[in-house]
């Protein structure tokens, strides 16, 4: 299976259906995390298995990959994968946005009650044009973070193939 800029750029889902144990391929990411070569943080939780950059590799762009192990059927499961930004990330990013949607809805009604009492209210109205540019200008450094970090989706990617052996 091969990864491709619109799979990583489109969809940075996927799932795998594998005829192995869920024991197997949890075992695959521990005795690779044990490997001193290994290029990645990994860390296993239940099913659940989270492929990081290592500290000294890392950026504040850096993915991660959750992997995601569900069993269907004895000696089958279902590999869910998702590339994401780190947590502090997105947390951060929902935060920012959080903020701005109630900065431009609080300019809004800040503007609508200047002017139901003829009041001049210039500043809410520079505002309500002014967010909305921070929310483009937000959107554009996603973008570029997500590039930033596409080469290491693909090296985590791989990385996940080889572990896995498929």
């Amino acid at each position: 299976m091969s990864i491709s800029e619109n799979d990583i750029l489109l969809r940075p889902r996927f799932k795998l259906d594998l005829k192995k144990d869920k024991e197997e391929l949890l075992r695959a990411f521990l005795n690779a995390r044990e490997t001193e070569a290994t290029p990645f943080l990994i860390k296993v939780v239940d099913a659940h298995i989270f492929i990081d950059v290592l500290e000294d590799d890392s950026h504040f762009w850096s993915p991660q990959l959750h992997l995601e192990i569900v069993e269907e059927e004895e000696k089958s499961v279902q590999l869910k994968g998702l590339f994401g930004p780190k947590p502090q990330v997105w947390t951060f990013f929902m935060f920012l946005h959080f903020i701005v949607a109630s900065a431009f809805i609080g300019c809004g009604i800040w503007a609508y009650v200047n002017s139901t009492l003829d009041k001049t209210s210039v500043f809410p109205i520079v505002m309500l044009i002014v967010l909305p540019l921070i929310w483009g200008l937000l959107y554009v450094l996603g973008s570029l973070g997500k590039d930033f970090g596409k080469k290491e989706m693909k090296k985590m990617h791989a990385f996940m193939i080889a572990t896995l052996q498929i």
